[in-house]
């Protein structure tokens, strides 16, 4: 932060009471950093096609939109409210788009259904051995199919569960990474919340690890990598795995509502 506490209450002083535009753009200053953060953060998961710069607009209409909404006085810091916001303004930037060709996003179903299939079966997540072999797959194409899908699988996690009477939304990371927020748990039905943290709790200890060292830890692919002295394509395996297994139990949860 380039500004102080006592400054930066001033600013929002004036922007809310005052509607005063130069305190708006000096605290658009301060919080584009924060933009950048969470487009960079995206990027690694995303094609080279994808440009950097469209994340960075997309991310910046999101900044505009949670400093009008922001209230001050709702006790939540402006920076976990407005990641929300930005993170969402890109992956909705992404999602009209349509960046994903139409065959990833058809082997991204076949995996979520084969996960599925495996699951009922079994009773319990299906290991990459099972699904390959399921899959009629060799090892190695099937971390290519996984490899192939990381990217359209990238939106999965922050598909909308629920919003409140203001608009926000609220995805399955936030539900399973902010279990601590009286905010979330406010607005957020306490079952989808317990399914949800039971499909975590389901998922094999170095897939929540990955999950945990990523999102909250907030460490990147190849740092996670070399924590546990694996290379960043596995952990991206890993990872995206464990964001399609995630995705089915949504999708369960939501037919049942």
């Amino acid at each position: 932060m380039t500004q102080d506490r006592e400054n930066l209450e001033q600013l929002w002083h004036n922007f809310k009471q005052k509607q005063d535009l130069e305190a708006r753009d000096r605290l658009i200053d301060e919080y584009i950093p924060l933009v950048k953060y969470l487009a960079g953060r995206l990027a690694i998961n995303l094609p080279s096609c994808v440009e950097f710069g469209d994340l960075e607009s997309f991310g910046f209409f999101g900044l505009l939109d949670a400093l009008e909404k922001y209230d001050p006085a709702r006790n939540v810091k402006f920076e976990t409210y407005a990641s929300q916001r930005i993170r969402g303004a890109i992956l909705d930037g992404l999602r009209a788009s349509d960046w994903v060709p139409r065959s990833t996003r058809s082997k991204g179903r076949v995996l979520e259904n084969k996960i599925q299939e495996l699951t009922n079966r079994l009773g319990r997540n299906p290991s990459d051995e099972e699904l390959a072999a399921a899959l009629d797959l060799s090892r190695e194409a099937y971390y290519e199919m996984l490899d192939e899908v990381k990217g359209a699988n990238l939106l999965s996690l922050d598909e909308t569960v629920t919003r409140d009477d203001n608009g926000d939304q609220f995805s399955i990371l936030e539900v399973v990474a902010d279990q601590g927020d009286p905010v979330d748990h406010r607005l957020l039905r306490q079952e989808t919340v317990r399914e949800l943290e039971i499909a975590v709790a389901a998922l094999s200890e170095r897939e929540q690890l990955v999950l945990s060292l990523y999102y909250h830890q907030e460490l990147t692919l190849k740092e996670i990598g070399h924590v546990l002295e694996v290379s960043e394509s596995r952990i991206s395996q890993i990872h995206t795995k464990a964001v399609l297994t995630l995705k089915q139990k949504l999708k369960n949860v939501e037919r049942r509502d």
